[in-house]
C-alpha cells in the first residue's frame, strides 16, 4: 500500500461527519457562561466548582482513552491520586521556590511514567481489553493499599493536609488563593488549556492513528504501525492528563485521602463518561461536572439512595442512549442537518 493510500485510509478512519452544532463554537461558549458565574453566583458553588472542574479534566483524560483508542481503563482515580499525593509531599519540601509550581511540574511526569512502564509492560504482552481493565482496576487498589500503608507519610485513612498554594511572580509579587474567586480564576485557564490541548492532540496525526487502531488495529498492524508504542504513548498522556488534575485538586481541597485513588472513585468515573458520551472531550468534561454536581446534591437529599438514583441513570444511558447523551446530540444533529439538505 502506498504512503498516500495508507495515509488516505487513516484519514477516513478519524473521519467524522461535520455537524450543525461546531464542539469549538460550543466549547467557547460554555467556558465564556463558567467564566461569567462568580458575577452572578456565590458562595459554596464557586467554591466547589473548581474541584468538579478538575473532575471533569479527569473524566476527559479517560475519554481519551476509551473515545479514541477504545481502551476502556479503571485505573484514572489512580493517577488523579498519585496527582494530588504528589503535590502534598512538594508542598511539605522547601525547594527555595514556590514549592506548588515543583509538585505541578513534577505531577505529570510521575503520572505519565507510571502509566508508560505500565502500558509498556501490559500492551507489548498483547493483553485485550478485558485483562486491561482488570489491571488498572488492580492498579487501583494498589495505590490506595500503598496510600493507607506508607501511613509516615501519606497521613494513612487520616489523609493528607495540602496547603494550598500562592501564585508567585518573583519580584512582582504573589496573588493568595486562600479566597474562593482566585482560585477559581486560577484553575479555570489551566482547565480550558487542558481541553485545548487534548483537542489538539485528538486531531494530529498521532490522534488520527489512535482512532485507526480503535476502528481496525490488525489493518494498523498491516501498515507497518507499532500498536503497542501508539497505546502507551495514548495511556502515557492520559496518566499525566489525570495526574496533573489529581495535584490541583488536591491544592485547591486542601486534603487528599486513600479512598481518592479507590475502585469506587474509579467507577464514578467511568460513569461519567459513559452518561456523558465517550466520543466527545467536551463531553466528558461537561459530565464530570454536571454528573459530580449531581451526585453531590442528590447525596444531601437522599443519602441513602443517592448511589441507586445515579446507578438507574447509567443504566438508562446504557440502554437507551449507547452513545451517551452526546452521542444522541450528535444523532439529532445528524438527523437536523439532512432534513434542511432535503
Amino acid at each position: 500500500m502506498t504512503e498516500h493510500s495508507e495515509k488516505q485510509w487513516i484519514e477516513s478512519a478519524a473521519a467524522k461527519p461535520r455537524n450543525i452544532f461546531s464542539e469549538e463554537i460550543v466549547a467557547v461558549i460554555i467556558f465564556i457562561i463558567i467564566a461569567l458565574l462568580p458575577i452572578f453566583i456565590t458562595g459554596y458553588p464557586i467554591y466547589i466548582l473548581p474541584q468538579y472542574m478538575l473532575f471533569g479534566v479527569l473524566a476527559m483524560s479517560l475519554a481519551l482513552l476509551w473515545g479514541f483508542v477504545g481502551i476502556l481503563s479503571f485505573g484514572q482515580a489512580a493517577f488523579f491520586a498519585v496527582g494530588a499525593y504528589t503535590m502534598g509531599l512538594a508542598m511539605q519540601t522547601n525547594f527555595g521556590v514556590n514549592s506548588g509550581y515543583i509538585g505541578i511540574l513534577i505531577s505529570p511526569l510521575v503520572g505519565g511514567a507510571l502509566a508508560a512502564i505500565t502500558g509498556y509492560f501490559l500492551f507489548n504482552a498483547g493483553v485485550k481489553a478485558t485483562y486491561f481493565v482488570l489491571v488498572t482496576l488492580a492498579l487501583s487498589i494498589m495505590i490506595e493499599q500503598i496510600a493507607v500503608s506508607q501511613s509516615d507519610i501519606t497521613g494513612g485513612w487520616n489523609g493528607m493536609y495540602i496547603d494550598r498554594m500562592p501564585l508567585t511572580f518573583g519580584s512582582l509579587g504573589e496573588i493568595s488563593l486562600y479566597n474562593d474567586i482566585p482560585v477559581y480564576y486560577a484553575i479555570l485557564p489551566v482547565v480550558i488549556a487542558m481541553y485545548a490541548f487534548v483537542r489538539w492532540f485528538a486531531t494530529s496525526r498521532f490522534g488520527k492513528i489512535l482512532i485507526g487502531i480503535r476502528e481496525n488495529e490488525d489493518r494498523m498492524t498491516a501498515l507497518g504501525f507499532n500498536i503497542s508504542a501508539y497505546k502507551t504513548g495514548a495511556f502515557a498522556l492520559s496518566g499525566a492528563i489525570a495526574c496533573l488534575a489529581g495535584a490541583l485538586y488536591g491544592a485547591h481541597a486542601n486534603f487528599v485521602a486513600p479512598s481518592l485513588g479507590g475502585v469506587l472513585f474509579s467507577t464514578e468515573v467511568v460513569v461519567w463518561v459513559a452518561i456523558a458520551g465517550r466520543s466527545s472531550l467536551l463531553a466528558a468534561l461537561l459530565g464530570g461536572i454536571i454528573v459530580a454536581s449531581l451526585s453531590n446534591y442528590l447525596s444531601t437529599v437522599t443519602p441513602d439512595y443517592w448511589q441507586l438514583v445515579l446507578g438507574i441513570i447509567f443504566i438508562l444511558v446504557i440502554v437507551f442512549l449507547k452513545g451517551g447523551v452526546a452521542g444522541a446530540i450528535s444523532d439529532l444533529s445528524k438527523h437536523l442537518q439532512s432534513k434542511v439538505k432535503q
